[in-house]
């Protein structure tokens, strides 16, 4: 009997492969937490970096943009370096990338850390799931494992503002990032000790070229929404960012067919029940991160909360997709994903338009807006994630895996982006300020608030009255665009049926 396993590793035994998975989880959640972390934190750290609106977007969106870019060939390098050794790289650089945006000084030091972040994050994200792989060789144990995986993914990104808000409380801004370093060694010292090695293989070569492909491509049609939607459009801004989001994704499709091992075989999204999931998936995290940006943005600015109140606010998402996910996860192999997902999107949509509609009501009826939210998105990211995984052929699942993980961040990157850019140009298109208020405050209910502190309280008030009318313009519109984007996601879902994955049979 041969003492390796069919990775090439050595076998894991006894408690050491439930250390592993407490090793690798420990990454997980700190990738999660650090996707909504700052929507409780983000109106305190732009009071004390003096962020316009545009920074304030671009520090949410660097994390999610970076890292989407990078994911597709993170996997590949892994399995040429080590996934141990891939791990324990991204954990060192996410620890001092978090010392930079703690200790950052201006908003773009601090965009330059969120990515930095990332960088360490996608190196960590495709070995945390390669090394449960080869650590746990029974199929049992590997299931317990790969629901925990899941569950630490949903639950970081759930309570990310809790964490944030609860920070806030006691310390300055730069403490929602300090926090990584101690569980980065913790997890560092333990990984390096007990994940099993791994000298990887040179039989797949790193597409470094089609990394940079898909960044250029993401980072234009970000920087092209953020400018459309920007109080003063610039016509050649708009049509250079477009042209390289065009150039760049363009590239990517071209080199990716004609490459003999390439990062996606297109030839998956054939497959409805492949396509669905996709299109699920990001949706679901389009909803998730578009509805908590905003509605924490409203809860602080707006209403008074503190950021952790708020956190506590938007907790009731997980409250509503923990236990759903589980079951609707238990029940699968019953109900099929695609009714699952449809139902899914189709009571997020409901969910928002709930929210939506107790904008003036109690807080309690956005409170249950947001739980039908988080259940509806609890039942279609898990049911996205089986039909992604779990239709694709075998020679295809480590791609299918890297696919579900781009789709999220896509997805989240998008909201934040689409959701988060349009509440700033409603904003601005609105807002009827008061002759005596300074231009600044047309920027954004943050720079409203700043102006009115140099005001005489009749003057001050006028302007607040103002702002949180044009505000609340823009909350309105952001939720109903999300609220229709689902719905036609779940049509979609409904009534696309062509095709199979026309793959060899293997």
């Amino acid at each position: 009997m041969s003492d390796t396993t069919e990775t090439g590793v050595q076998p894991v035994s006894g408690t050491r492969r439930w250390l592993v998975l407490a090793a690798v989880s420990a990454g997980l959640l700190l990738i999660s937490v650090d996707m909504t972390i700052l929507y409780t934190a983000l109106p305190t750290l732009s009071a004390e970096l003096q962020a316009s609106a545009s920074e304030r977007l671009w520090i949410i969106n660097a994390y999610p943009l970076v890292m989407a870019g990078l994911l597709l060939g993170a996997g590949t390098l892994g399995d040429r370096v080590g996934h141990k050794r891939m791990y324990l790289i991204g954990l060192v650089l996410f620890g001092t990338a978090s010392l930079v945006a703690a200790y950052s000084l201006t908003p773009a030091m601090l965009i330059a850390g969120r990515a930095f972040l990332a960088v360490g994050a996608a190196a960590m994200m495709p070995a945390t799931l390669s090394l449960i792989r080869v650590t746990f060789v029974d199929e049992r144990e590997r299931g317990i494992a790969i629901g925990v995986w899941g569950t630490m993914a949903m639950a970081g990104a759930a309570i990310g503002p809790i964490v944030g808000g609860a920070l806030l409380e006691f310390f300055w801004w730069g403490s929602v990032f300090l926090v990584n370093v101690p569980i980065v060694l913790v997890a560092l010292a333990l990984a390096a000790v007990v994940a099993p090695g791994g000298s990887g293989s040179s039989e797949r070569p790193w597409d470094f070229l089609a990394s940079v492909q898909v960044m250029a491509g993401l980072v234009g049609v970000v920087y092209a929404i953020k400018e459309v939607t920007g109080p003063e459009p610039s016509v050649l801004a708009v049509a250079v960012s477009v042209g390289v989001a065009v150039a760049g994704s363009w590239s990517f499709v071209r080199r990716q067919r004609g490459q003999a091992y390439p990062l996606i075989d297109f030839a998956l999204f054939r497959d409805p029940r492949i396509l669905v999931g996709v299109l699920a998936a990001g949706m679901a995290m389009f909803a998730l991160a578009g509805v908590q940006l905003v509605l924490t943005q409203r809860l602080q600015l707006v209403l008074g909360f503190t950021p952790f109140q708020s956190g506590l606010t938007v907790a009731a998402m997980a409250l509503g997709a923990l236990p759903v996910g589980v079951t609707v996860g238990a029940l699968l192999y019953r109900l099929g994903t695609r009714p699952v997902i449809v139902t899914g999107l189709l009571a997020t949509a409901v969910g928002t338009v709930g929210v939506l509609l107790s904008t003036s009501a109690p807080l309690v009826w956005t409170v249950a807006g947001l739980l039908v939210v988080g259940a509806g998105t609890g039942a279609s990211m898990t049911a996205a994630s089986a039909a992604i995984v779990g239709n694709a052929p075998a020679y295809r699942a480590g791609m299918a895996a890297s696919v579900e993980e781009v789709s999220y961040e896509l997805g989240s990157l998008t909201g934040v982006a689409v959701l988060g850019s349009l509440m700033a140009a409603v904003y601005a298109r609105t807002v009827s300020l008061p002759a005596q208020a300074p231009p600044a405050a047309a920027e954004g209910m943050d720079e409203a608030l700043r102006a009115s502190q140099g005001l005489d309280p009749a003057d001050a008030d006028a302007l607040l009255g103002a702002a949180v009318q044009a505000f609340d313009n823009g909350y309105r519109v952001t939720l109903v665009i999300a609220a229709a984007v689902l719905f036609a996601s779940a049509a979609f879902g409904f009534l696309h049926k062509r095709g199979r994955y026309p793959g060899p049979a293997v």
